[in-house]
Parts: C-alpha cells; structure tokens; sequence
C-alpha cells in the first residue's frame, strides 16, 4: 500500500513539518491570535473593565499562543518569537495592563511540567531528571545538537536547577 508523504500535517493542534521546523506552527497561532484580538478590541470598545479584558485574553488569546508551548518554543526562530511577542505587545496596548511575556509563560509552564514529571514515579520521562550526590540539583543532559539542547528536558534540568528549593 503506498504512504503518501506529506511536507507538514497537524497533530493535536500543533502543525509539524518535515524538516522539524515550528514556522508553519507559529504563523497559524499568531493568524488565529490575530483573530481573537478583533473581540479584544470589540470588549473594549464597549467601555469593559480591564479585568474582563485581561481575563478574555489570557482564555481566548493566550491559552491559544501556548498550545503545547513547552513542546515548540525551545526551537523556534528569532523572527517566529518575535511574531508571537507581538501578539501579546497588541493585547497589552488593548488591555491597557501589563501582561507576561511568551518567554515567561514558557518558562512557568516548563517548570510546572518538570515538577508534574518528577512528582509522577510511573512518568516515562521520569528517569530523565536524576538528582546529583549532592542532593539538591539535578544532572544536567548530555547534548550534542542544538536541537536537543533547546529541547523540553535540558531545559527543564536548567530551570529546575535555577529555582531555589
């Protein structure tokens, strides 16, 4: 039976490509972002508090910009992060409110994610974050490629080294 070979397809919401780029993801977050900011605007136009604002963008806008972030993020271009920071500079102009930036919510999301894993013993990826002699920080992957280095678990290690216990 032939297999057609397709160049990017979309997997739970998230469009991957087959040189393992996230530009086709990031270009149709930020399109469907876009969107989202028209009802922004259409709120505040009709006189809403900034906190029914700032509540609608982070359901209606951000939970969109963070569709399995923890996953892309790491390997995205500058201009990609850029595009999507824009988004969020255009909310925070709406809103009139400063929101977090989409480095920071990663950041949080990737760290809350490590400690889900190492709080789960059957977790598969458990085996990943081993704690050094020392008992206080974690050892810290082996990468030869800057794709793996910018990847979920190294940069998990270095978060969770980073934040005091």
């Amino acid at each position: 039976m032939a297999v057609e070979r397709v160049s990017s397809f979309k997997f739970l919401g998230t469009h991957i490509s087959e040189t393992l780029t996230w530009t086709i993801n990031t270009s149709s977050l930020v399109k469907k972002a876009n969107q989202r900011l028209f009802f922004l605007r259409t709120l505040k136009k009709n006189h809403l508090s900034g906190d029914i604002l700032c509540n609608f963008y982070r359901c209606a806008i951000e939970s969109i910009l963070t569709n399995c972030i923890t996953a892309w993020y790491g390997n995205c271009t500058v201009a990609d992060r850029k595009s999507l920071q824009r988004v969020v500079k255009a909310a925070q102009h709406i809103t009139r409110t400063p929101l977090p930036t989409i480095e920071v919510v990663q950041k949080k999301r990737c760290l809350n994610r490590a400690r889900s894993i190492l709080r789960d013993l059957s977790h598969p990826a458990y085996r990943l974050f081993q704690l050094l002699p020392s008992g206080r920080r974690y050892r810290c992957l082996q990468t030869k490629t800057s794709r793996f280095r910018n990847s979920f678990f190294p940069t998990a290690v270095s978060l969770l080294n980073s934040v005091p216990r």
